[in-house]
């Protein structure tokens, strides 16, 4: 589901898209079911291509991969972890508008 600039993340490929990335991460744990997470999505399409170059966004099936949710701890989708430097620095639960999602995104990529 994962279109335009946003990286498909998977247990095998998590930490080459992520943990060892040069530029930040923002990370959707996301599910084909969830109505909240299809709402997310183009928010994200724009955001991707807005911070090209600056932060990485990567979405992660928790159906598909669950042993990495369980490692970060999802228990509610959408959630964003905020990566940098293979390190969380933080997270939101919910669908979050572009205004906001822009404020935690500059300050991720200062």
């Amino acid at each position: 589901m994962a279109e335009g600039n946003i990286v498909n993340a998977s247990e095998t490929s998590f930490e080459a898209d992520v943990l060892k990335s040069a530029t930040p991460v923002v990370v959707d744990f996301w599910a084909e079911w969830c109505g909240p997470c299809k709402m997310l999505l183009p928010v994200l399409n724009e955001l991707a291509t807005e911070y090209a170059g600056k932060v990485k966004i990567a979405k992660v099936n928790v159906d598909q991969n669950g042993m990495l949710a369980a490692q970060y701890g999802i228990q509610s989708i959408p959630a964003l972890l905020f990566f940098k430097g293979g390190q969380v620095v933080g997270q939101t639960v919910g669908v979050r508008s572009k205004k906001e999602l822009k404020a935690q995104l500059d300050q991720l990529a200062a």
